[in-house]
């Protein structure tokens, strides 16, 4: 275990509050403790993760700063491996500040961003890929965000990334066994066996990659732009999907004129829904600068709502848009809106010209259900498995597995192409050491900090 200082942080929001928790972590963290708590009995006494009220004093001055409840955690059981004391006092910055300030007066200084977690990792609690999970857990946004962030801070993808690299270190260790010492009695380890290993490797870490469009989408959200014509049904299928009157809605066209944004949860993914000012060719100046700002956003969704208006049929507004987002087809998804008091005649004009269409009523809440299942579907194009499939959702993780791929197809290669072993082994070692990135067996100091600096001071 490192050897570190002693750090201290609030490790609750910023904020009124009915408490605020500050964490102290490090060698120093008891006999600190027992210098500005008052309770029953001295607080080096104390038994392990046990709780005890008191009060909080200035050893200066011996004022009073807050009564609290205050942990006592001794190493290795604590979240860094170090003798930790959380103190539970009243909410609110001044307090909760005031015990900082004479904490620091006790050989403590503050935490850096993320410290405690990285102590914890340094301290081989958990390894890189957890403690990233650890900040998506404290951002998840929805139940099944959060489900996928607890599973890797268990450590399921990890324990899959070991046993590929794990496999790969094996028939590294057997090459160079082969390599070094022909005149023992091994088992050889020949090309061919090489290639079939490196062919499930193969099947497992192209599986994973797979799993990161979805993975993404529910760690980081997916932006979903509503267009159309005015007054089509847009900022009123925005309310539904929100659940709230977020949006103006009037009979007025040109209602909307700038960019509406609401994050919501729609079968449990994260979406940024993006309410647009209906395009069309206008003279007013701040309209026009709305339908700018649409056509921006059009480039930038990830999915594209267009909604046509049943009432008004296929018009040369509807068509001039189908002409903006020809471009986008693959994002692209058609919703009828208002079939409660549609014109059959002008309902099949649309059909005509857009047959696979979604028909919705957001009055009469009708076809909503469908329109959030499509929306799924195309975020989960892959159709992941999230019950019984490890998904990577971090960016890191997967350029690192691609890598890794790519020295797997490399060595792979080279064994069709009649290469020795030992060069075959460089690409394996390569393919090894990507993996190794993943949970910090083989990683650089400067990524380590820069992972970590992202975090909030406290955890």
């Amino acid at each position: 275990m490192a050897e570190f200082d002693t750090i201290a942080a609030i490790s609750t929001a910023v904020g009124n509050s009915g408490i605020s928790i500050i964490r102290i972590s490090g060698p120093n963290a008891f006999s600190a403790a027992d210098r500005v708590f008052k309770g029953k009995g001295s607080f080096q006494s104390y038994k392990s993760h046990t709780v005890h009220y008191g009060k909080i004093i200035d050893p200066k001055t011996n004022i009073i700063i807050d009564e609290v409840l205050i942990m006592k955690m001794a190493a290795p059981k604590t979240y860094t491996r170090e003798d930790i004391v959380e103190i539970n006092c009243h909410g609110g910055y001044v307090t909760a500040s005031k015990i900082l300030d004479i904490l620091y007066r006790q050989e403590i200084r503050p935490a850096e961003a993320g410290e405690f977690t990285k102590r914890a990792f340094i301290n081989g609690r958990i390894d890189l890929a957890q403690a990233e999970a650890v900040m998506d857990l404290i951002s998840s946004r929805t139940e099944k965000s959060s489900n996928i962030a607890l599973s890797q801070l268990e450590g399921k993808l990890s324990v899959e990334v070991n046993k590929l690299r794990q496999s790969l270190v094996e028939m590294l260790a057997e090459i160079e066994v082969n390599l070094d010492y022909p005149e023992y009695d091994f088992e050889e380890i020949t090309s061919e066996k090489c290639s079939t290993k490196l062919e499930l490797i193969k099947k497992e870490l192209e599986k994973l990659i797979i799993s990161f469009s979805f993975g993404k989408i529910l760690r980081e959200g997916m932006e979903v732009a509503i267009i159309g014509k005015p007054n089509a049904g847009k900022s009123s299928l925005l309310n539904r999907l929100s659940r709230k009157n977020r949006a103006i809605v009037t009979e007025i066209p040109g209602t909307t004129r700038d960019i509406l944004e609401e994050y919501v949860n729609i079968l449990g993914l994260p979406i940024k829904l993006i309410d647009t000012a209906g395009l069309r060719e206008t003279e007013d100046r701040v309209e026009k600068i709305g339908v700018e700002k649409a056509l921006e956003v059009i480039n930038s969704a990830d999915l594209i709502l267009f909604i046509l208006d049943a009432n008004s049929g296929f018009e040369k507004e509807d068509r001039d848009i189908l002409e903006k987002v020809k471009n986008f087809s693959n994002k692209t998804m058609f919703v009828v809106n208002k079939t409660d008091a549609t014109d059959p005649e002008k309902f099949n004009e649309i059909k005509t010209e857009i047959p696979e269409c979604l028909e919705t009523s957001v009055l009469e809440d009708s076809g909503i259900n469908t329109l959030e299942s499509e929306i799924y579907r195309f975020a989960n194009k892959s159709e992941t498995d999230m019950d019984n499939q490890v998904l990577v959702t971090n960016a890191r993780h997967k350029m690192l597995l691609t890598d890794a791929l790519k020295g797997i197809n490399t060595a792979l290669s080279a064994i069709s192409a009649g290469m020795t072993l030992d060069i075959i082994s460089m690409d394996i070692k390569s393919a090894a050491d990507k993996l190794g990135e993943i949970t910090g067996h083989m990683v650089s100091e400067e990524v380590v900090l820069n992972i970590f600096q992202r975090f909030c001071v406290g955890k």
